[in-house]
């Protein structure tokens, strides 16, 4: 029998995990094994909240989506992890569109997705997430993977506190084929409106090229932030 443990690694996401778990819970039925939340430090009141909607808590000391990713997966009871961003809105029907991509045999996949923004240019980003290419696999697409799988690839490598997922997904594409989900799901564009579309374009494609050039993890986080003046973890 196939079940689901959803992961969500947290860093101050108190409003985004009021709505995300409930909707998880209710659309995802009797498929949803367990809500794993691991936190790397919030100052609010996401541990708070996530425990009262029913999510199981873990604490990371370090604060590393990957550190935390990994760490919820070790604690994961169910057959089938999924992998899931505070800021992003699984559709209603991903229960179902997860158990028909097992059934059909890919062990690993994820979705196309949009912004929750009319911008042009942020339409014509994520109009790039429906192929499966250099640029897919990224944490904002949501990652659906068998725990035997990922236990063999030996999870997220937590050298990496950016590009942890495209890492990953690199590595799942040497093993079995990597599926998209001919479905769009919804991102926020919160990083677009809080840096110019132009500057964060900018930052992904030099931190991007940079790492398909086999570039130390330390300096991608380096760039990234300099560029952005951005936290890698939020």
């Amino acid at each position: 029998m196939m079940n689901l443990s959803v992961i969500i690694p947290t860093l101050n996401e108190a409003e985004n995990i009021k709505e995300l778990i409930p909707f998880l819970l209710k659309q995802g039925g009797d498929f949803i094994n367990e809500i794993i939340v691991v936190d790397g430090g919030s100052t609010d009141s996401t541990c708070q909240i996530a425990a009262s909607l029913g999510a199981r808590v873990l604490i990371s000391e370090q604060k590393s989506r990957a550190v935390q990713m990994n760490l919820g997966a070790r604690h994961a009871t169910a057959n089938i992890l999924y992998f899931v961003h505070a800021d992003t809105r699984p559709l209603g029907s991903f229960a179902t569109d997860l158990q028909k991509a097992l059934i059909k045999g890919y062990r690993a996949g994820c979705y196309r997705y949009r912004f929750d923004s009319e911008s042009f240019l942020l339409r014509l980003n994520s109009w790039f997430t429906r192929f499966n290419g250099l640029f897919s696999g990224g944490g904002d697409q949501t990652l659906f993977i068998t725990r035997d799988f990922f236990n063999t690839l030996g999870g997220y490598d937590t050298n990496f506190c950016l590009m942890e997922d495209f890492e990953l997904v690199k590595r799942i594409k040497k093993q079995t084929k990597f599926y998209i989900i001919p479905k769009t799901m919804t991102v926020s564009a919160r990083k677009y409106r809080e840096n110019s579309w132009l500057r964060v374009q900018l930052a992904n494609l030099y931190v991007f090229t940079l790492f398909h050039f086999g570039v130390a993890p330390e300096r991608l986080k380096n760039s990234y932030a300099i560029l952005l003046h951005h936290d890698t973890n939020s």
